[in-house]
């Protein structure tokens, strides 16, 4: 759970809960949610990242991906990008077929090498091949460090 909730954080519910059961399980919405362009009976799917938009925030996609999927806040369509050079095990693992193996081992390479200077450079990390790399075009920048 993420965005305008109480307790954000990850939650566990029990399978085919839904939206509005999740948002319970973070402690409620908060004051300034902007709830009206989720839908709160959605099922969720395991490993679904659901983000509350704050109120004047334009809702982001169905976060009923399935695990291994792009998930919420991860698909185009202006949506926020993965920073691989600032996101944790938790956000690099919402990327399609990143599991916390593939997370882990992006982290390493950026703590041994410091920040990514483009997105090509995680082709250095083993398991990311060609395919992998196009699937991430869409869903991956590279800021700061």
């Amino acid at each position: 759970m993420a965005g305008a909730v109480q307790t954000p954080g990850v939650v566990t519910l029990p399978r085919g809960s839904r939206v509005f059961q999740a948002i319970e399980a973070a402690g409620g919405a908060a004051p300034n949610a902007e709830l009206g362009g989720l839908n709160l009976a959605e099922v969720l799917n395991d490993g679904a990242k659901v983000v509350v938009p704050v109120a004047g925030e334009a809702p982001q996609a169905s976060p009923s991906a399935p695990a291994g999927s792009t998930g919420t806040g991860s698909s185009s369509g202006g949506a926020a990008k993965v920073n691989i050079n600032t996101a944790t095990l938790e956000e690099l693992g919402t990327l399609p077929r990143v599991g916390p193996v593939t997370a882990q081992r992006i982290l390493d390479w950026r703590k041994e090498h410091g920040p990514f200077a483009s997105v090509d450079e995680l082709d250095a990390i083993d398991g990311i091949g060609p395919k992998l790399m196009e699937s991430f075009n869409d869903l991956v920048t590279v800021q700061g460090g």
